[in-house]
């Protein structure tokens, strides 16, 4: 470290508005007193190793996390490894080991009711008695916080809309074009299969409008989610016809920008229907995404 910091500890998922608020409030104090702003988030999330079959799916993952937090202006995104033996840690000890030892930290920015160390056991009082400045935060919110939970719950139930105000810009998700049935080509629309984390927040089925990024570039989409029951489909995917995109993109990294919810995943009397259909949808989401 160059000099001592202010530290903002959380997993983050999702960089959301209350989490935005947080870290900009880390970034204030680091200028009124000349620290290192720092934000330690963990991977995975503690829930994956202390109770895996209730961990939560995933908002972003944690290269695109790093991007978004360091994207506000934070000079360190400190990423803690979650494992058993961090988890055995008791708060006390982690203050020290992270906070003091590494981070050389002065001062410490939370949200509000903030939880660490083993069993949950330290809080901003934990922290007070190592001799560390503690600012608890409220996150953001219109009747209750904003929260991860919320916003996964916005997404399962594909209001993406509802998803996107919580999180100040579209939910997304992210992976690699991968060979899938190729039956949009055969209708006239090739689609992207997306490969993407196996805990990936993946929206509710149906078809939306969005965008696909690609080397950094938007491009509007009309993205499918769900199973292709015009086929008896079975294995749910997350396909993606780029609108102005005629090239091969298999084996590329992409990320999707679900901005809003078109209508269900339905199973079509015919081809001739579908493709009918999927003529809308994109005529749709050209208008939706100008």
């Amino acid at each position: 470290m160059d000099r001592p910091s202010v530290v903002t500890i959380g997993v983050f998922d999702g960089v959301h508005v209350g989490h935005q608020a947080l870290i900009r409030h880390n970034l204030q104090i680091a200028q009124r007193f000349d620290l290192e702003s720092v934000v330690v988030t963990f991977e995975p999330n503690p829930l994956e190793v202390l109770r895996p079959d209730d961990a939560p799916t995933r908002l972003c993952e944690l290269s695109r996390r790093v991007e978004l937090i360091a994207g506000l202006g934070v000079e360190l995104v400190e990423v803690v490894e979650f494992d058993a033996d961090l988890a055995s840690q008791t708060a006390q000890e982690f203050a020290q080991a992270v906070l003091l030892d590494r981070l050389d930290a002065r001062h410490v920015v939370i949200g509000h009711g903030f939880r660490f160390g083993n069993r949950a056991r330290g809080t901003a009082e934990t922290l007070r008695e190592a001799g560390l400045a503690v600012d608890e935060y409220s996150l953001l919110g219109d009747v209750e916080p904003v929260s991860s939970t919320r916003i996964r719950a916005a997404v399962a139930a594909g209001d993406v809309v509802e998803a996107a105000a919580m999180l100040g810009r579209p939910h997304e998700i992210a992976g690699v074009v991968v060979i899938g049935e190729q039956r949009g080509r055969e209708l006239g629309f090739p689609t992207a299969n997306l490969e993407h984390h196996r805990r990936a927040a993946v929206p509710a089925d149906g078809v939306y409008a969005g965008a696909a990024v690609l080397d950094g570039v938007r491009h509007p989409a009309a993205i499918s989610v769900g199973t292709n029951p015009t086929f008896d489909g079975a294995e749910r995917t997350v396909e993606a016809y780029l609108l102005d995109v005629d090239s091969d993109l298999y084996g590329r990294r992409m990320r999707l920008e679900f901005v809003e919810r078109l209508r269900d995943t339905l199973a079509f009397d015919g081809v001739d229907a579908l493709v009918a259909q999927m003529h809308e949808d994109v005529a749709v989401t050209r208008r939706i995404m100008g």
